[in-house]
């Protein structure tokens, strides 16, 4: 199977012994069989649905043909067997099981060179391939909000994922600082900036002043035509035009908002190859574009009315008292989509300016011509899910060789965001209150805290933990309104329990170091010795761990791995009353430990891959 690796993994390992039976013993094929091995539920190992094989003979019939094979055949693996109608479940051997996988777990994990943090549960079937991954993309000239958030920890966790599984990941910020909303913001500057306020916090004075000429713009189309609208299209123009004044101005709010959001990102342990924008696409590639679309046939006139509520494009444009028809002497160009019932995007203005839609796709052939990328992704809200389809579209009809090579990967929006109307919550005010919310959960064991080197630092890396995993325990496509309590809860399953739980862990390994300390072969522990079902529990958990990987990289789900730290994390927790370290005999002290060291290292590598900077003290 491509995607097995039995020599490494135990649970692949298993999967292809049960597979191999079920096959011989149904005379079905080995792949359709091991594709029918499912991690087992409630208190079973590994189950197979006889039914979905889709077979003539009766499934329950079936199921116990194999069990009877089973047992007389015997496997070093399986220990028995047992089915339940159409079903028939596996339990694998003990002493298996805990040899297997707390070695594989143990080498796997150790750093390297070359692997800092350990590479089990991933594997390299992206060697050779490069990935192109967008993500964050916020705009400029605005602070970065719990709005940007989803976008940036998604993608973040996304380029990790497939960097573990060994692509070549270019992660890419994607600045919006293009377009008439620029212009709008020039036009506020000239009326309410200061360059004092400018030098404290460019970021703030810039989202104020921003606010500000938002409302004059609203207050003048409330009454109809907007003199400040009309102004920023003529900067914008000016801009696309090459004007140095424009530009000087343009650049320098970009350069002061990129500084800004670096400090940010560098707080949430995150980086960027590159930081681009629609700005730093060519003008060649902009007008090739438009001239590929014009030469095969997609642009066409997208006139005024096309664009009222209630009209529909196929109508005849509207007339006039006497009948005559209005003529629109300035229409826009579009590329009519209504045949994939995708509408009809504008790909230029009347004026000759460019939108962001001819700007992506450009944009897209200009990275292509770069990278030569295997796969390019774009994590961006699935409010932009119309969009992202219409440009994919496009690039379709273009005949871009690289167009089965995009993927959108899109989430639900935090509510009750909105820059414009000043109506936002600072991402870094949200990590400040966090960070003193565990520092005042810190400060009430004095003990503890003694023995933290540096307090605020810890306190600031398990907010942060906070933050993201609430964000991320979720389904991704799940929209959520933004709720500061609920990122700052010790109750139930949090980013604080998480961290509890990893510390925990390496408290142990501290607590014995002066009686005991692990091998660097962990074929001499002794695992045959590690009877308790606390043990055997945890032993399966951690084999589950490379499947998880895997789901989460097919379904590009981050919630996929918070689940499984949770409930390797409960497991760890339920274990501490039976499987005690110290005080114990060498060899069996060495068994536990080993347990426990395995569980720490898989954890770390499950927070890892979620941007989480796992903590031995808080």
């Amino acid at each position: 199977m491509p995607s097995a690796d039995p020599e490494s993994y135990f649970i692949d390992e298993c999967r292809e012994s049960i597979a191999k039976a079920v096959s011989t013993c149904l005379h079905i094929d080995f792949e359709a069989a091991y594709g029918g091995v499912d991690l087992g539920k409630k208190g079973v190992d590994f189950t197979v649905a006889i039914p979905r094989f889709r077979l003539k003979e009766k499934p329950q019939e079936l199921a116990e043909r194999v069990q009877k094979y089973i047992s007389e055949h015997p496997d070093p693996l399986i220990d028995h067997s047992n089915t339940d109608g159409g079903f028939i479940h596996f339990m694998i051997r003990d002493r298996a099981l805990m040899r297997s996988v707390l070695d594989q777990v143990f080498r796997m994990s150790k750093p390297s060179k070359s692997a800092p943090h350990g590479l089990y549960g991933t594997n390299k079937s992206g060697k050779g391939k490069k990935v192109v991954i967008e993500y964050s993309s916020p705009n400029i000239a605005k602070p970065f909000h719990a709005g940007h958030l989803r976008s940036t920890i998604i993608g973040t966790f996304i380029s990790n994922l497939y960097a573990a599984n060994g692509w070549d990941v270019v992660r890419l910020n994607y600045l919006g600082d293009w377009g008439v909303q620029f212009g709008l913001l020039a036009v506020g500057f000239r009326k309410y900036g200061s360059e004092t306020a400018l030098s404290a916090n460019a970021i703030m004075h810039l989202y104020e002043v921003y606010v500000k000429v938002n409302v004059d713009k609203d207050l003048e189309t409330a009454s109809g035509a907007s003199p400040t609208m009309d102004e920023a299209r003529g900067i914008f123009k000016a801009m696309e035009d090459g004007d140095p004044e424009a530009l000087s101005l343009w650049r320098r709010f970009r350069d002061l908002s990129v500084e800004a959001y670096k400090n940010v990102y560098a707080r949430l342990n995150i980086e960027f190859d590159e930081y681009v924008g629609e700005s730093l696409v060519t003008n060649d590639n902009i007008e090739n574009t438009m001239r590929e679309l014009r030469n095969k046939g997609l642009l066409s006139e997208k006139h005024k009315w096309e664009s009222q509520p209630g009209r529909n494009y196929k109508l005849p444009p509207p007339t006039d008292d006497a009948g005559n028809p209005l003529r629109d002497e300035n229409p826009a160009w579009a590329v009519d989509l209504h045949r994939f019932k995708l509408d009809k995007p504008v790909v230029q203005k009347p004026d000759g300016t460019t939108i962001y839609m001819v700007r992506d796709i450009a944009g897209a052939i200009q990275r292509y011509d770069k990278y030569k990328f295997d796969k390019m992704i774009y994590v961006v809200g699935d409010e932009q899910d119309l969009h992202c389809a219409q440009f994919f579209k496009i690039l379709e009809l273009m005949d871009a060789p690289f167009v089965n090579r995009l993927q959108h990967i899109n989430f639900g929006k935090v509510k009750g965001m909105r820059t414009r109307e000043g109506n936002v919550k600072f991402l870094e005010e949200i990590i400040d209150i966090a960070k003193e919310s565990m520092l005042t959960q810190m400060q009430t064991n004095a003990e503890k805290i003694s023995n933290v080197a540096h307090p605020h630092a810890t306190s600031d890396q398990i907010g942060m933990t906070c933050v993201k995993i609430q964000d991320m325990q979720a389904k991704r496509i799940n929209a959520y309104a933004f709720d500061i309590s609920r990122m700052t809860s010790f109750e139930g399953d949090t980013g604080a329990y998480l961290q509890y739980a990893h510390s925990r862990l390496c408290s142990v390994e501290r607590k014995v170091a002066a009686e005991i300390s692990l091998c660097e072969d962990p074929a001499e522990v002794n695992t045959d010795l590690l009877v308790e079902p606390k043990a055997r529990e945890i032993a399966y958990v951690l084999a589950c761990y490379p499947e998880v990987v895997r789901m989460a990289f097919k379904v590009s789900e981050p919630s996929t791995i918070v689940s499984y730290c949770f409930k390797l994390s409960h497991v760890i927790s339920s274990a501490w009353e039976t499987l005690i370290v110290k005080g114990q005999y060498k060899h069996l002290a060495e068994a536990r430990l080993l347990v426990f060291v395995c569980a720490r290292m898989v954890l770390a590598s499950g927070m890892r891959l979620l941007s989480l900077t796992p903590l031995d003290r808080m």
